[in-house]
């Protein structure tokens, strides 16, 4: 019975805390660029006093799926989708934070930026100066024609910082942008994009839908094994009482 009562509690836990990742990988199912977040258990012995059978499912941080999403085209031309693999880097106070997401915005003084943060290129966050075209490379350069009343030439301004992490070093912070333990990672040059594309979410809603119906429904069989614990420690009971 106490081995029952551990069982239960922490299944229950388990299952509250895995119908969360599913609940907000669900709620980001439209979001450009969202990468799914993975669950993941282990079971932990409980120390002190009782048997050593008592055993805690305890969560643990199941990582990002970086499986692509898929690439919808929208002729925007500061929209970019990676290829394949690859980040993007912006950059958050003293340290970067990475993205899918290729919706860059322009701002009043002409600094790219993405859900707010700045675009990083070769020497820091990317400013441009006032331009009548754009162009974004598949190696990320990034070309203008200057509003300067010049010649229409395009030419080349900076380019888009492109990184390849390993899915294992990757963790999301509590804004939901990509993270690794060092504060800066190395360019990659063979990352590309795809300019007037935007990549879509990797979440499938009926997959998750169905994980928290699975996962509804072990809850609710975790609450029965508590009710049956309390059944049988009810039961024992009136017998000792009984003898």
């Amino acid at each position: 019975m106490d081995h029952l009562i551990y069982t239960a509690v922490s299944g229950a836990n388990r299952s509250l805390s895995q119908q969360q990742i599913h609940a907000n990988n669900l709620a980001n199912v439209n979001t450009q660029g969202f990468r799914s977040d993975l669950e993941s258990a282990q079971a932990q012995q409980i120390e002190g006093a009782g048997y050593d059978s008592r055993y805690l499912v305890q969560p643990t941080n199941g990582g990002v799926d970086m499986t692509p999403g898929a690439m919808k085209q929208t002729g925007r031309d500061l929209d970019v989708a990676l290829r394949g693999s690859g980040l993007i880097a912006l950059s958050s106070g003293n340290r970067e934070v990475y993205t899918r997401n290729g919706q860059i915005d322009v701002g009043p003084e002409g600094d790219l930026t993405i859900n707010g943060l700045p675009v990083e290129g070769d020497n820091g966050p990317i400013v441009l100066p006032p331009f009548s075209q754009i162009s974004i490379a598949q190696d990320g350069v990034i070309s203008i024609v200057p509003d300067d009343g010049g010649p229409a030439e395009p030419i080349d301004i900076d380019r888009l910082k492109l990184v390849d992490i390993p899915a294992g070093q990757l963790q999301k912070n509590s804004a939901g942008f990509l993270v690794t333990n060092a504060l800066n990672n190395p360019r990659n040059e063979e990352v590309m994009v795809a300019s007037g594309h935007l990549e879509s979410a990797n979440v499938s809603a009926i997959s998750e839908m169905v994980s928290s119906i699975a996962l509804n429904r072990q809850f609710e069989a975790q609450i029965k094994m508590m009710k049956a614990a309390e059944d049988l420690a009810t039961a024992g009971n009136r017998l000792l009482r009984g003898s």
